[in-house]
């Protein structure tokens, strides 16, 4: 009888260590981090193809544009070899909040940005900078810290090489922070193909970003609209 009752006191203890609760992005509970993504610092982001990496920061200062999102901007000392933020993304958003922070590294530290992320009043920060091991991992542990669900945007994190991204990415998902791709990010704000943002507004988003993507839909249109079905093809299952 004992035996049982720790068998099933095993199986109830190991029902609990495996409970997990899928969190989504939600669209209208999300906040969108431009952090250190500097045309300075752009040049320490050696884990990626430079050309990918450029599209990759450009995507995720998008996200905020695509799906409405509140933006709020951080750059670290910017006057000195960091440099400024692309001037595409100050044009993408004139009256979002931009702290231009003059020496802490972590952004948390800086009141300032700590004001503007409380003041937007969501629960869940999508993030991504420069760099993945410092910028990017120091801000999402202290907002973990603080309470919040947090979505690091693998793609839009650059450092200087691939094993220190990894380790960053790693201690990043033990504080219980969602290290995902840039894709992963736009499906979940958007769930639906039928929603708006759906179909209609996010094609032209991924052709722009993500061209394999793009290149799925401009393959389709053109099969609907001057496709002919080869001999064999018509065969198949």
């Amino acid at each position: 009888m004992k035996s049982n009752l720790s068998s099933v006191a095993l199986l109830a203890l190991a029902g609990l260590a495996n409970a997990f609760t899928y969190e989504r992005l939600d669209k209208d509970n999300a906040l969108l981090l431009i952090l250190d993504m500097q045309e300075g610092l752009f040049s320490l982001a050696r884990d990626f193809d430079h050309t990918t990496y450029r599209n990759a920061i450009y995507a995720h200062a998008a996200l905020g544009k695509t799906f409405d999102l509140p933006v709020v901007m951080t750059s670290s000392s910017e006057t000195g070899p960091n440099g400024p933020l692309p001037d595409e993304f100050l044009e993408m958003y004139p009256n979002a909040p931009l702290i231009k922070r003059q020496g802490e590294v972590n952004a948390w530290d800086n009141p300032e940005f700590r004001e503007a992320v409380i003041a937007a009043n969501k629960s869940q920060i999508i993030i991504g900078g420069i760099t993945t091991d410092v910028c990017t991992a120091f801000l999402a542990l202290s907002l973990r810290e603080a309470g919040y669900s947090v979505w690091a945007n693998h793609e839009a994190s650059g450092t200087t090489n691939t094993n220190i991204r990894d380790m960053a990415n790693e201690r990043m998902r033990a504080a219980g922070v969602q290290v995902v791709s840039y894709f992963a990010i736009l499906c979940e704000l958007m769930r639906d193909w039928r929603n708006t943002p759906g179909a209609k507004e996010l094609f032209p988003v991924l052709d722009q970003y993500l061209p394999a993507y793009g290149m799925v839909a401009r393959a389709h249109r053109a099969a609907i609209q001057n496709g002919t079905v080869l001999p064999g093809e018509d065969i198949l299952p």
